[in-house]
């Protein structure tokens, strides 16, 4: 048993609170974690139990949400996010990524955030979440990684204009991509050898240079060099091809070359229950994948399932983690 994940509570006004009330109601006793957040922002009527540490979690989980108190000093109102409330969202991702570089918590797990009322009300400088993570644990790169039961995928650019695509995409960019995600899976998916499939950027993977040559200038030179090193690579595979049931059982992960190339596939396949995993920390980190969702915040109809494939996640990356350490003493 690793030490329990801690869970931010993300932007109180938007469907983390509830949803985290909802998670340890479905999984509390099973899979033991500590929320960090004020306690006054959850559903009316949520058993609390205000620990100081997250191994108090494990005594508590069975009758009562574990809580790490985090003062926001006032009521969060549902759908509307209040400035005042930014700063303690930021400190709160802080004081969990202090408790697992620790090793009092075994991972984080964090709530949807609102990246514009941070900005707006504390100067959040950030592109996102992710990026914060990275500026905490002092990593220059790290991956982000969407997975499901069926099909974990890697978008090697992330959230620019299509039109950008080719020219962010470099030799550089995309081996690090590939080295992060080979080792994320050995150490934290326990897989001794993984197996990668890389997309072509153009339809049919440039069909030989017909439809384009970043495939022939740059993605396969790529594979080939980390092939020679020992990975287990292929590709450019065209990406029409590579999420049926019988291509996706041939590799572990997909490294795609844009946002939408990537999670078209996993959305389709489990939309509910993706989890949004951040490989190159010195720590595990998964989040639900999706928003704050402030048109239903409050109203008691937002969907707990990507949470708990989040925690349930984290937890099994944890143990991975912990096995990989263990058998390289």
């Amino acid at each position: 048993m690793t030490a329990p994940i801690v869970l931010t509570c993300g932007e109180p006004a938007g469907v983390g609170p509830e949803l985290a009330a909802k998670a340890w109601e479905a999984r509390g006793s099973a899979l033991p974690f500590a929320w960090i957040g004020d306690p006054s922002h959850l559903p009316q009527g949520t058993p609390v139990a205000e620990i100081s540490a997250p191994h108090e979690a494990l005594s508590v989980a069975g009758r009562a949400l574990p809580v790490l108190v985090h003062d926001f000093g006032g009521p969060a109102a549902p759908g509307t996010p209040d400035p005042a409330h930014a700063a303690h969202v930021i400190s709160a991702i802080a004081r969990a990524v202090d408790l697992a570089q620790s090793g009092a918590a075994g991972a984080v797990c964090t709530g949807p955030i609102h990246k514009k009322a941070l900005k707006d009300g504390a100067g959040f400088v950030h592109p996102g979440h992710t990026e914060y993570l990275a500026a905490l644990a002092g990593v220059d790169r790290v991956v982000m990684m969407l997975a499901c039961p069926e099909l974990r995928v890697v978008p090697a650019t992330i959230h620019i204009a299509l039109s950008q695509v080719p020219q962010a995409l470099t030799a550089d960019g995309l081996t690090a991509t590939l080295r992060i995600t080979h080792a994320g899976l050995r150490r934290d998916f326990g897989l001794q050898n993984p197996r990668l499939a890389v997309a072509g950027l153009n339809p049919h993977a440039g069909e030989g240079g017909a439809m384009g040559r970043e495939e022939i200038t740059l993605i396969r030179p790529v594979i080939e060099a980390l092939r020679a090193e020992g990975m287990a690579i292929s590709g450019p595979h065209s990406a029409d091809t590579l999420f049926h049931d019988a291509a996706r059982a041939r590799y572990d992960a997909a490294i795609c070359m844009y946002h939408d190339q990537a999670l078209i596939p996993i959305k389709t396949l489990d939309f509910s229950g993706g989890v949004n995993v951040t490989l190159g920390l010195p720590f595990v980190r998964t989040s639900p994948d999706h928003g704050t969702a402030f048109d239903i915040a409050g109203t008691g109809r937002a969907d707990p399932a990507s949470l708990i494939a989040a925690l349930d996640l984290a937890q099994q990356m944890a143990a991975a983690r912990a096995a990989t350490a263990r058998a390289a003493l």
